[in-house]
């Protein structure tokens, strides 16, 4: 699709990639970009329109979808790294919280946009993975989980949406650098060169964006014996 003269809706849009990708969408020459945000307030840059989204609310969601009729492009940014181990005592709420927004926040916005997508042609659904997907840091167990997930999630609507003509994206990286990743020294992925794949995926109509070498390497080698997985 694209990308000039699109009506965009990206969740999580206050800061990090978010901010990146509503930028890089304006520069593009989208018409509209909602700015979704747990407090719209923190959206402090020009050119969107800011939007109270809480992506653990239906009712916020709900309320998002009834107002935003003229979306045909969803990317489903907003998201959560907890730090925590499966084996800890608190593991469970940690995992259930990762889940609550990194996969049913998720499928919960695809729910609701999904046939304001079809109404407006089709459009694409993008949906901001991770290279965790793929392999589990014990760390962060309770976010690759989700992201795991969330992959397969993005899978089953691929398939389901396509009928109805909407280009379904799964987007895999690395590390980016954001305030997410903050505290980790390693080598990042700069936010910019993840939005500008994206977008480049949303216009050429690819279903599938390895934003880094870190996820390109992964991706191959997971037919690998041993796989990077174990």
């Amino acid at each position: 699709m694209k990308i000039e003269g699109s009506v965009a809706l990206v969740t999580g849009a206050n800061r990090g990639l978010g901010k990146v990708l509503a930028e890089q969408l304006k520069a593009k020459g989208a018409k509209k970009i909602y700015a979704g945000a747990r407090d719209p307030a923190k959206v402090a840059y020009a050119g969107v329109e800011p939007v109270k989204l809480d992506i653990t609310s239906a009712a916020d969601v709900s309320a998002t979808a009834k107002a935003l009729g003229d979306v045909n492009l969803v990317i489903n940014n907003a998201g959560i790294a907890p730090f925590s181990s499966l084996a800890a005592d608190a593991s469970l709420e940690v995992a259930r919280t990762a889940m609550e927004t990194n996969y049913f926040g998720t499928l919960r916005v695809a729910n609701a946009f999904a046939p304001i997508l079809a109404k407006n042609g089709g459009g694409a659904l993008v949906n901001m993975l991770s290279v965790l997907s793929w392999i589990t840091y014990p760390s962060l167990a309770a976010y690759c989980a989700s992201k795991s997930a969330a992959w397969a999630l993005t899978n089953a609507l691929r398939h389901e949406l396509k009928e109805q003509g909407t280009l379904v994206i799964g987007v895999h990286a690395g590390l980016i650098d954001t305030d997410m990743a903050a505290g980790v020294d390693a080598p990042k992925v700069s936010p910019e060169q993840v939005a500008a794949a994206i977008l480049e995926a949303v216009a050429s109509g690819r279903e599938e964006v390895l934003s880094d070498e870190p996820s390109r390497q992964i991706k191959a080698a997971l037919s690998a014996q041993p796989g990077p997985y174990l």
